[in-house]
């Protein structure tokens, strides 16, 4: 379950935001900061798949 930060939305937040962020991620253990790390890359690979965006060309050894 990831924690929630409500906010005044008159008030600047960025600095509270930002502590909140910090704070949720010093929570975590390293298995679970690696697994969202792995988990957001795959998304964002994803994405630029969908978008039409492949793989770059790969430099081939020639035999």
């Amino acid at each position: 379950m990831c924690p929630v930060l409500k906010v005044d939305p008159d008030a600047p937040s960025e600095d509270r935001e930002l502590e909140f962020e910090l704070a949720y991620q010093r929570g975590l253990t390293t298995p679970e900061r690696f697994e969202m790390m792995f988990r957001k890359s795959r998304q964002i690979m994803e994405e630029l798949l969908r978008r039409g965006h492949r793989r770059p060309f790969e430099v081939l050894k020639r035999p």
